[in-house]
């Protein structure tokens, strides 16, 4: 299906016509969590922007190699060249080895995404499995002349490398602007200036994880990760490199200044960058008590929230805005976000049902079904396509109530909305439906529900728990109230 595809690319500033390196394959690389708690609704819109890309990809006949990293070291605290790691502090409050950390909340991010639907990566790559490749890396900018060694750590020269390639392109500073409102070195006297980042960080005798290298037994600096497994597995230059907005500067400025430095060229065709979610008109943060985690959200266990909230209302409600706008997140958003997906899921229940005359598809039929791809293509304009798939579900629902006649042509397009877009693109799955065994499902949990129930009045809260995490895996979460223990899909 040939389709002209628009995306916005973040260095250009505009919309432009995309067009692959390698004819019929994408190169995408995202930059995946640091993982060191659960996952939260700041996880899930990059999850998910990106997840409907690869899709859309793919549904107009690309192959895709989606490659999202597991950042697990070098990452400080405050996005810093010095301090602690965010890993190694929660390993030692927790009294852990780091990557059992690691491993812990590697488990949790990925049980969140497939909750969301979201597909996996074609390849999930973790920084510390790639420090000889970032150790190669901090070899050529050196040997390039962009970077200086200074007590056994290696630092990138940015006002070296600013005056042969502009620093600052990507996020749209100027360094001369920043240099005249910077602050002092802050104790990071083996820099020569505020503005040079960590290639590779000499470790102090309390840091737990470290490697050797032609400088010190240290580790990476968070920057380098990306740009080294992004160059191993997707080439010097490829496709589609993303991210969310809040990795602009530094992290992608600071990716892009190494590529060029180490290679002659940023590497990327397209930079994109999803946009910041905000609660209730506020930035969303732990420090003012706004922070909400997806379990949070699937168990309705935060206190801003009435009720729980499926990860196929999340989904939507994600999609519901550009996502290059930013989302303001509020429960009555998901009420309402709650309302729609119902209506949508229904209205593609009842097209099934429906009796169909003779007839090829009408005009206004065709012409809802171009909108909805053209929006799509339209550097993915997911609201303006669900704006066309509720026109669908009207005639879906006008047909149902017999005020209007659908000829098979019609069904059939409107089929390809209800299957090819709204399941496969936009990977909304219909949580209520279960077929026919909706009553045998419902009996059997109730059943396994009294079970748990009477294993606790007996104090065998192992029996209990296992019963509820054995059917959390196969999908069913379950809420335990005043009055009892709650379930849904």
């Amino acid at each position: 299906m040939e389709k002209e595809i628009l995306l916005y690319n973040t260095l250009s500033r505009k919309k432009e016509k995309f067009k692959t390196i390698t004819p019929g394959m994408v190169g995408l690389y995202v930059c995946g969590p640091t993982v060191y708690g659960d996952a939260h609704l700041g996880h899930a819109r990059p999850g998910i922007t990106y997840d409907v890309l690869v899709r859309l990809f793919r549904h107009l006949g690309y192959k895709v190699r989606y490659v999202r990293n597991i950042t697990d070291v070098g990452h400080m605290e405050n996005d810093a060249d010095f301090g602690e790691d965010k890993i190694e502090k929660k390993a030692r409050l927790e009294q852990l080895e780091p990557m059992e950390i690691v491993q812990h909340f590697t488990i949790r991010y990925h049980e969140a995404m497939t909750l969301l639907n979201t597909l996996p990566p074609s390849i999930e790559p973790r920084a510390s499995g790639h420090i000889i490749e970032q150790i190669s890396l901090v070899e050529n900018i050196l040997e390039n002349g962009f970077a200086y060694e200074s007590n056994g750590s290696v630092y990138f020269d940015v006002e070296t490398y600013n005056k042969r390639h502009p620093y600052g392109i990507l996020s749209g500073r100027d360094l001369d602007d920043m240099i005249s409102n910077s602050r002092d070195l802050e104790g990071q006297q083996d820099k020569r200036s505020s503005f040079d980042f960590a290639l590779w960080k000499k470790a102090t005798p309390e840091h737990i994880m470290r490697w050797p290298s032609p400088w010190s037994e240290g580790f990476p600096g968070w920057h380098l990760e990306c740009s080294a497994m992004s160059s191993k597995y997707l080439g010097d230059t490829f496709d589609i490199h993303g991210g969310g907005m809040d990795l602009l500067f530094p992290h992608h400025e600071c990716e892009l200044a190494q590529n060029t430095a180490s290679r002659g060229n940023g590497g990327v065709n397209y930079w994109m960058h999803n946009n910041m979610i905000t609660i209730n008109g506020q930035k969303m943060g732990k420090s003012l008590g706004n922070f909400i985690t997806l379990e949070e959200l699937f168990t309705g266990s935060h206190k801003i929230l009435t009720q729980p909230y499926s990860p196929m209302t999340i989904r939507f409600f994600i999609l519901q805005a550009h996502y290059r706008s930013t989302l303001d997140f509020s429960n009555e958003a998901l009420v309402a976000a709650e309302k729609g997906y119902k209506r949508m899921m229904q209205a593609g229940r009842d097209l099934e049902k429906l009796s169909r005359q003779e007839g090829e598809a009408s005009k206004e039929i065709l012409d809802l079904v171009e909108g909805v791809y053209r929006a799509l293509c339209d550097d993915m304009n997911t609201p303006i396509a669900i704006a066309h798939l509720f026109d669908a579900v009207r005639v879906v629902n006008s047909a149902k109530d017999g005020k209007t006649a659908l000829t098979a042509g019609d069904i059939e397009q409107l089929n390809t909305l209800f299957n090819n877009i709204v399941k496969e693109v936009l990977g909304l799955t219909d949580e209520n439906s279960v077929g026919d065994s909706s009553s045998i499902l419902e009996g059997v949990v109730n059943l396994l529900l009294e079970i748990r129930t009477e294993a606790k009045l007996q104090r065998d809260f192992a029996k209990s728990d296992a019963i509820r995490d054995k059917l959390n895996e196969l999908g069913v979460i379950i809420k335990d109230t005043k009055e009892g223990s709650e379930w849904r899909l």
